[in-house]
């Protein structure tokens, strides 16, 4: 939890069991780490020398902790010091890149990526990299990355980045796909089926795009499209498979935790249902997410679709469309 702030598991480890007993000695930290301690002495000296941990003067040989607050608030402070020159470089990088290379030469428009480890590293780039969506299209045949593996997914999705994906059916009959799947959806993200998907595809924020490239070789390779016309042709193959694919949702299965179901593509889910009902019973946004152990940004998200799918502007006239349409129940005073 404290490696974001310089420290390693041992370090970590030492610390807080310094915390916990208020001062000790190298021979009973050593004990309590089940270290050598010579390794004990030598963790408490790097703690010493990152402001943590001190000797004791009046009892030598005696290590005291320093307090949590002003110690480790030294460190985020130095942390965040160190975050924010970091952006004001690449923001400079950023802006002298685009200066020199105003209309960059085609070939920077384009990356080839060879190897297995090279292909899942970019396309975790890819994924991490986004701030605002993530677009898919999955075949079912064989990738460099499998879905069960893309801890980068799980990351993105839990830093509100949106994920919109069509999975190609045979997808369906690969191992863990299903319950991948259920999780993926459970996060708030948007799946869609069919029967056949043209290729692999990952579209980033609209700005960077990665397709594999196929030949005699077996070694995996991928494209990497930067923004160009055919980064345009690429994120409309996407949109047009998406128009034509059926949504995948979870509905409640007997006995099992849930299922997933092909649902109709021009209206609104179980959960969406759930949350039109909690909020014109009153409640506010994050009561709702709280409610449906769901993100508050998922929630938000879900009503303007429902807005969008109905063609109103307020939610007031999407309590009115919702009541109308028989997607929630009118509730008269008893």
């Amino acid at each position: 939890m404290l490696n974001a702030i310089g420290l390693d598991e041992v370090q970590e480890s030492a610390y807080r069991a310094l915390v916990g007993l208020g001062a000790a000695e190298v021979p009973e930290l050593a004990h309590r780490l089940t270290l050598p301690e010579e390794e004990a002495a030598r963790t408490l000296r790097r703690l010493e020398r990152q402001g943590l941990a001190a000797q004791s003067s009046a009892r030598p040989g005696r290590w005291v902790a320093a307090p949590p607050a002003v110690a480790l608030g030294a460190l985020l402070t130095q942390q965040r010091h160190e975050l924010e020159q970091a952006e004001l470089a690449a923001a400079l990088l950023a802006k002298e890149y685009r200066a020199e290379a105003s209309e960059p030469p085609v070939h920077d428009l384009i990356e080839v990526v060879t190897g297995a480890a090279a292909v899942a590293h970019r396309f975790r780039q890819l994924q991490l990299g986004a701030t605002r969506e993530v677009c898919g299209l999955v075949t079912g045949k064989p990738m460099a990355v499998p879905s069960t593996e893309n801890s980068a997914e799980e990351q993105a999705s839990t830093r509100g980045v949106h994920y919109r994906v069509v999975i190609e059916r045979e997808v369906l009959n690969g191992p863990g796909s299903v319950s991948g799947l259920a999780e993926a959806l459970g996060r708030g993200e948007e799946v869609r089926l069919a029967e056949r998907v043209p290729t692999k595809l990952v579209v980033a924020d609209g700005t960077v795009a990665m397709v594999p490239l196929t030949g005699r070789d077996a070694e995996p390779a991928a494209l990497i499209v930067h923004a160009s016309g055919l980064l345009e042709s690429l994120t409309g193959l996407f949109e047009s498979v998406w128009q034509q694919s059926l949504p995948l949702r979870l509905t409640p299965a007997d006995g099992s935790g849930a299922a997933l179901v092909e649902g109709a593509a021009d209206g609104p889910d179980d959960v969406d249902l759930q949350i039109l009902s909690l909020l014109l019973a009153g409640l506010t946004d994050a009561s709702v997410a709280k409610q449906l152990d769901v993100g508050l940004r998922t929630v938000q998200r879900r009503v303007k679709r429902l807005m969008e799918l109905v063609g109103v502007a307020t939610r007031l006239q999407l309590g009115w469309q919702a009541y109308e349409r028989g997607w929630v129940s009118r509730v008269t005073p008893g």
